[in-house]
C-alpha cells in the first residue's frame, strides 16, 4: 500500500511497507551477511591441492593462519621495528615438545648461539654429529623459539640417530642481511668440526653431516661447498641433506614458480620478497624482479657460462619443463648485478657454483615437493651435483608441499617424509 499526499509530493512519494514484510527482510539480512562472510572465508582459506593429499584442510587452515599472521603484523601498530620481529614473537607461544632421553644445552660456537641436543650417552661409543640450519626466509623462525617445529625435529633426530645435533641460531633480517647469516652458519660449523669439540661430545669425525630446510637448505648447501674446498679444514662434512632448498635468486619464472605461484605456505611473492630482503634489494623493485628484469640480457656480468648453471631448459627433464617457456627479458634493471653483487655470489646462490667446487661436495640427500615454488631449484641442483660426480639421493614427493618435513599437523605425508629423511641419515651418516 502506498500513499502520495497531493501535487507537492509527486516526486517524493513515500512508500509504506507492511510490518511483516519488513520483519522478513530483517531476518534475512543476518543470514545473507553470514553466507557472504562464509564464502569470503572459504575463498581466503581455500588453496588448490591434490585430491590424493590426506588432511588437506588442515594444511589450508595452517596456510590461512600463516597468511593472516603476516597480514596482521604488517598492518597493525606493533611496538616492533619490523613485522618479522612481530612474527618471531608470536611463534614463541608454541610450547616445546620434549622427548625423553634427549637433553638440550645452549652453547656458543664460533661466537654464534647454538642449541646442542644429545641423546642418552653411551660409554665407549662414538656418535653421529649433525649441524642443522632452520628455515624461515632468513627472517623468521628460530632454533629454539619455534619449538613446535625445529626443537621437536632436533630432538627426534638426536634420539633416532643417537646423534649430537647442533641447531644454529644464526642472525636474521631485519637486523642483518647477506652475508651475515651465512657467515654465522660457517663459523658455527667450523667450530663444531674441530677435533677438540668433536672429542668433547664423543662424535665420530667421519660421521658429521649438515642439513637444513628452505632458507636453511640454502645455508647448508653454501656452507658445505665452502668447507669442502677449504684446505685448512682437516675434518669435513660426510653428507649433506637439503630439504626443499632455495638455491638461486635469478629466475623467478621456473616451471615450479609459475605452477605454484599461489601455493600453500610459500607463495612466489613471499619467496621473492624474502630473497630481496636477504640480498638488500629495494622492495619497490618487486614487480620488476618478478618479471626477471634483474637477469635481462643487459646484465653483462651474467655470462653465458653462469646462465647455463641455472638454465632449467637443460637441467630439468621434459616432464618437469612441461610446456613452460623461459622469461629472459632483453632489457630491464640495467646494472643491477653491479649494484647488488650478492645476486651472483655463490654463497647466496649455491646453484651458481662451478663444477669443480660441486665435485668436492659430500654425498647428498635432496628433498623436493611437487606443490612447491622451490621444487625446480632442488631438481636443478640434483642434476648439477650428479654431473659433477657426486652421489645424490633425490626424493620428489608428488603430493608434497613446502614445509611438509617439519609440519606441525599430523598428516600421513608428513610422517612419511620425516621417516624417509631419518632413515637416509641413519644409513648414510
Amino acid at each position: 500500500m502506498s500513499s502520495c499526499l497531493g501535487p507537492r509530493a509527486q516526486h517524493g512519494c513515500v512508500s509504506f511497507v507492511p510490518s511483516e514484510v519488513r520483519w522478513s527482510t530483517m531476518r534475512r539480512a543476518p543470514l545473507f551477511i553470514t553466507v557472504l562472510l562464509t564464502v569470503a572465508l572459504a575463498y581466503y582459506v581455500y588453496t588448490p591441492l591434490p585430491e590424493a593429499l590426506q588432511g588437506k584442510w588442515k594444511l589450508m587452515l595452517m596456510d590461512a593462519a600463516f597468511r593472516t599472521v603476516i597480514k596482521f603484523v604488517s598492518f597493525t601498530s606493533f611496538p616492533l621495528t619490523h613485522f618479522t620481529e612481530a612474527f618471531n614473537q608470536i611463534i614463541i607461544i608454541f610450547g616445546p615438545d620434549f622427548l625423553p632421553g634427549v637433553k638440550m644445552t645452549e652453547e656458543t660456537f664460533g661466537g654464534v648461539p647454538v642449541q646442542v641436543y644429545e641423546a642418552s650417552e653411551r660409554e665407549g661409543r662414538l656418535r653421529r654429529g649433525l649441524v642443522y640450519f632452520h628455515g624461515g626466509g632468513w627472517a623468521l623462525g628460530s632454533a629454539s623459539k619455534c619449538s613446535a617445529t625445529y626443537d621437536k625435529l632436533s630432538r627426534v633426530l638426536s634420539h633416532e640417530l643417537d646423534a649430537v645435533v647442533v641447531s644454529v641460531e644464526y642472525s636474521l633480517f631485519p637486523e642483518v642481511q647477506f652475508p651475515v647469516p651465512y657467515l654465522d652458519c660457517l663459523a658455527a660449523s667450523k667450530h663444531f668440526l674441530s677435533a677438540e669439540v668433536l672429542s668433547k661430545y664423543s662424535v665420530d669425525p667421519g660421521r658429521v653431516g649438515v642439513s637444513g630446510d628452505s632458507a636453511g637448505g640454502n645455508l647448508a648447501a653454501a656452507v658445505s661447498q665452502e668447507i669442502a674446498q677449504d684446505p685448512n679444514m682437516s675434518i669435513k662434512f660426510s653428507v649433506q641433506a637439503l630439504i626443499y632448498p632455495a638455491l638461486q635468486a635469478l629466475d623467478f619464472n621456473t616451471p615450479s614458480d609459475i605452477q605454484n605461484h599461489d601455493g600453500p605456505i610459500l607463495s612466489r611473492d613471499s619467496l621473492v620478497i624474502f630473497w630481496m630482503q636477504y640480498l638488500g634489494i629495494d622492495l619497490s623493485l618487486l614487480e620488476k624482479i618478478k618479471l626477471n628484469q634483474h637477469m635481462s640480457l643487459q646484465q653483462t656480468l651474467l655470462t653465458p657460462e653462469l646462465r647455463a648453471r641455472f638454465d632449467w631448459r637443460k637441467l630439468l627433464s621434459p616432464k618437469e619443463r612441461q610446456n613452460y617457456r623461459p622469461m629472459v627479458p632483453e632489457k630491464g634493471l640495467d646494472g643491477i648485478t653491479k649494484k647488488v653483487p650478492a645476486l651472483l655470489d655463490v654463497r647466496a646462490s649455491p646453484l651458481l657454483a662451478d663444477s669443480e667446487v660441486l665435485s668436492k661436495c659430500p654425498k647428498a640427500y635432496v628433498v623436493t615437493c611437487e606443490f612447491d615454488v622451490l621444487r625446480d631449484d632442488g631438481l636443478m641442483y640434483v642434476r648439477r651435483l650428479r654431473d659433477a660426480g657426486v652421489e645424490v639421493t633425490s626424493v620428489l614427493y608428488e603430493i608434497g608441499f613446502h614445509g611438509c618435513v617439519g609440519f606441525m599437523v599430523e598428516m600421513e605425508l608428513v610422517k612419511r617424509a620425516q621417516t624417509d629423511y631419518v632413515n637416509w641419515l641413519r644409513e648414510n651418516l
